[in-house]
C-alpha cells in the first residue's frame, strides 16, 4: 500500500484513531505536506501520551460508512508552531465550532502542542477491515 492510499484516506476523514499509551482516542486532524497534523492540550482534544511517544499506531476510517479503511504506524514530532506555520493554519481553518476561530494559532501557541505524525515509508500497512 502507498503513501497515497494514506494521504487519500487522511484527506476523506477529518477524524481518525490512535493507538496511545492510555489507549485508543479519536482525534480530529489535517493532512498537509505529507504527513497528518494534530493539536493537543490548551482546550482541544485530549491525546494523553502522544507529545511523549516516538510512534503511534494510526488508524484512518471511511467518511462513508466509519468502517477501517487503512492502519499503520507513523513517527511522532512535536512541532515548532512558529516553523509550521502553515499546518498551523490549516489545522485552524479545519477546527470546527471554535468559539475563538481568529484568535486559535494564538492560543495554540501559549497552551497546546501541534504534533506532525509521518507515516513510516518502511511500514506494511494494513488496509480493510
Amino acid at each position: 500500500m502507498s503513501i497515497a492510499v494514506i494521504e487519500e484516506g487522511a484527506k476523506k476523514s477529518g477524524v481518525l484513531w490512535l493507538a496511545l499509551p492510555s489507549g485508543a482516542r479519536l482525534a480530529w486532524h489535517v493532512w498537509h505536506d505529507g504527513a497528518i497534523y494534530v493539536v493537543t492540550g490548551g482546550g482541544e482534544q485530549s491525546l494523553p501520551g502522544l507529545a511523549e511517544s516516538a510512534e503511534v499506531e494510526v488508524t484512518l476510517r471511511s467518511k462513508d460508512n466509519g468502517s477501517r479503511l487503512v492502519r499503520f504506524p507513523a513517527s511522532v514530532e512535536v512541532v515548532d508552531q512558529a516553523a509550521a506555520a502553515d499546518a498551523v493554519a490549516a489545522l485552524a481553518k479545519d477546527r470546527l465550532n471554535a468559539p475563538d476561530a481568529a484568535g486559535l494559532p494564538a492560543r495554540w501557541a501559549e497552551h497546546a502542542t501541534v504534533v506532525r505524525l509521518r507515516p513510516r515509508p518502511d511500514s506494511d500497512p494494513d488496509s480493510g477491515s
